[in-house]
Parts: C-alpha cells; structure tokens; sequence
C-alpha cells in the first residue's frame, strides 16, 4: 500500500496526521431533544485515528431538522453535550469537525418533536418519501422563505459555527450538497425564485456564498470547510447547467480552509473544480457510476493521481474504528452491519472489532 495516505497535511488551521478523512454519516442516536449522546463519543472516539473526522449532519436550527434523533448546535444544552466527543477524539489525537446540514425541505413533521414544516427556496415538495414512525411518508410542499428569513438562517448557521468551536470542535463543514438546503438553492429545478436568491447563477449562489461569508467571519476561514455534490440527484435535485453553477460557485468562495467533493460518477468534473480551487481538496472518490464504497487503494490512487490534497472514506470508518492500522497491516476488514446504520444501541455503532481481536466498546 502507498505511504502517502499516511503523510500529514494541513487544511486551514487544522494540521492533520494523516490524509484518511471519515466521511459525515448520519447514525440517528442522539437524543429526541438534539444533544450527542454518551455513546457517540466513544464512537466518534474510537476513530481518532483518522486524520480529520467529519461528524454526521448537525442541524444548526431547530428548523434545519429533517431526520429523527440528529444532533443539533443550537442549544446550550447541545453544546455542552458535544464536548465529551470532541475531548475523546482529542485524547486520540484526532482532529474532529462539526458538518452543518440544514435539511430544508428534505423532511416530515413527525419526525421530530417541534413538528415544523420544512423550508426551501421555493415551495416546491420533493419527490419521494421518508420513513416516518409508522411507514412511508411523502415529502410535504415546504414552506417558501422570506428573504427575511434567508438572513435569519445564515445567521443561524454562523451562530451555530461559533458554537461548534465553544464546543470545543476544530473547525465546521458547510453542507452544499446532497440535496439538502444549500444544495435546493443552488438548483434550478428546487429554486424558481425571481429575487435577489433565484434566477440565474448568480442569484442562485448567492446564500451559500453569504453562508460561508458568515460562518468564515464568526470563526475565521481557516477553520470554515464546504461539502458540493455537483450533478449529484440525491433527493431530487436535478442540476442542469452543473459546470457553470460550480465555476460560479468555487471562484465567489472566500479562502476556506478546505472544499470536499462528493464525486457522483463524473470526474471531469472534480477536476475542473480542482483546477478552479486554490486551497486545499478532499475528494470522497466515486469516478463511474459502478464505484463501490471507497477502498484502501482507490483512496492512494486519488492521492497519487493528484485529484485531492486528502480522500474522505465512509464505510470503511464505519465498520473499522482502528483503519489505519488496518489499512497499513493490509487487512483484513471488517464489514458493514447494514441493520444497524440508522438508529439503535452501541451495536452495530462502536462494537466493531479492532484488529487485536476485541470489540472497540
């Protein structure tokens, strides 16, 4: 295996032992109210030997929820509960940041105790459905934001980035993809505003630029990451005019500490945005429609190729608490319980064997 997923780099402030990410996955344990959890720590713990941890997707706002038992940063109480895990993943030498995800209108109401309506640029349902308590749910029309509103949520966000560092977090990652709320702005299939946040490219830019202006002023850019899926349909979205959007997107960024591309089978485009980007890159590598989870030697390929400054990897961290070691050792590895990844107990979540024969926790 190449070394070179072991040497060290910095994003920003965050100084990194190694180029090995794990990748933000959302694991539903917190508790109903938004606050991490006991065994998240351990959890999160466990994998400091990552060289950076992104965490699963933190509602910034209680509005920003759209899945039952995330985490938020909203409260004092919520911050107070992420200290533990950011001192375990200290404690391991580990760098940890929080991801900031406002779901906007991917959600249901009976999916979490304030039971709001969701938000989006445009009041525009989803296609599809979630899980809700008793079954299938369909995604409801969300309610339109008022320009008002947009500023209220970009302060939330950057408010929320402040609280992240009280809590002790090395720095954030913005969520722009995946289809959640930045991401809903940024298409044109979810905003069909005519204002100053919709129409053109421009327009369409304009929160997620104004939310990393914010979040970058709060904590400081050096400490401020992005996470962009470009073409990437997850949750209906359905860009058309991808490369102008992101060339758009990635020149109007201020000078954040790293941007993370969630690869979604189109490679040409990464490295135009790579082209595009002076700062540092982290790629989560998925080059043809057919690539699997990430494995050990896509993830040195991507280095050695040149396409990312570090490779952000999801299922292996999860299943593999003790990776590096693995990854050096050459194996072997263990494999995803996929009945536990959604909600539950510590199984499935940090009992995962490490490579001495014993259970992490």
């Amino acid at each position: 295996m190449s070394s070179n997923l072991f040497e060290p780099v910095t994003l920003g402030k965050l100084a990194l032992s190694n180029r090995m990410v794990m990748a933000p996955m959302t694991r539903n344990r917190a508790t109903p109210d938004g606050q991490a959890t006991e065994l998240m720590a351990t959890y999160y713990g466990q994998r400091a030997g990552a060289g950076l941890i992104i965490t699963e997707g933190i509602q910034p706002n209680a509005v920003g929820q759209g899945f039952l038992r995330t985490p938020g940063l909203h409260t004092e109480e919520q911050v107070a509960s992420w200290v533990p895990v950011t001192e375990a993943v200290h404690r391991g030498g580990g760098r940890i940041v929080a991801q900031l995800m406002h779901s906007g209108r991917i959600g249901h109401p009976s999916l979490y105790p304030s039971a709001h309506r969701s938000v989006a640029p445009s009041a525009i349902a989803a296609a599809g459905q979630c899980f809700g308590p008793e079954g299938p749910l369909d995604y409801p029309v969300p309610h339109e934001l008022t320009v008002e509103e947009i500023a209220r949520t970009v302060d939330d966000i950057a408010t929320a980035s402040q609280r992240a560092v009280d809590a002790g977090f090395d720095g954030v990652e913005l969520h722009a993809g995946n289809g959640f709320l930045l991401h809903q702005f940024l298409s044109a299939n979810t905003n069909h505003r005519s204002d100053a946040y919709g129409g053109d490219i421009a327009a369409r830019i304009r929160f997620t630029v104004e939310v990393a202006e914010a979040a970058a002023e709060r904590v400081g850019a050096d400490r401020v990451g992005m996470r962009i899926s470009p073409a990437n349909p997850y949750n209906d979205i359905a860009e058309h005019d991808t490369a102008e959007l992101y060339a758009a997107l990635v020149e109007a960024l201020p000078p954040l500490a790293f941007l993370h591309v969630m690869e979604s089978a189109n490679r040409p485009q990464t490295l135009a945005v790579r082209g595009l980007w002076q700062g540092k890159l982290i790629l989560n590598p998925h080059p043809t429609a057919d690539s699997g989870p990430v494995s050990p030697e896509t993830a040195a390929d991507t280095l050695e190729s040149g396409a990312a400054d570090a490779v952000c990897m999801g299922a292996l961290f999860l299943a593999n608490p003790d990776l590096p070691d693995r990854i050096k050792a050459g194996g072997p590895y263990n494999s995803v319980d996929e009945s536990a990844l959604y909600g539950g107990d510590h199984r499935g979540y940090t009992d995962y064997p490490t490579l001495r024969g014993t259970d992490a926790a």
